[in-house]
């Protein structure tokens, strides 16, 4: 899985458009192995973009839980010591 895709699921507040797209270029970027496609290929690019976009916005609007929202500073500060414990010994 690639680091940079983050979950979007049940934050407080709740995910973005502008945050979905973001996810959903990262996944493309992943899969296709291209960081910026050639004029050649990216109409395909930028419609796979889309469409991933508008497939994880209806999942995300879809999904339920009975669990509390997390927080995003509070996962950041989470992430941040994982890093150190992991990587900053």
């Amino acid at each position: 899985m690639c680091r940079n895709i983050k979950t979007l699921f049940n934050f407080a507040p709740p995910v973005t458009e502008e945050e979905i797209r973001a996810a959903s270029l990262q996944f493309v970027r992943k899969v296709s192995g291209f960081n910026k496609p050639s004029k050649a290929n990216e109409a395909a690019f930028l419609a796979a973009v889309e469409q991933i976009t508008a497939v994880s916005s209806k999942l995300l609007d879809s999904l339920e839980t009975s669990a509390p929202p997390k927080y995003r500073e509070i996962e950041a500060a989470k992430s941040r010591e994982r890093y150190a414990q992991r990587f900053l010994r």
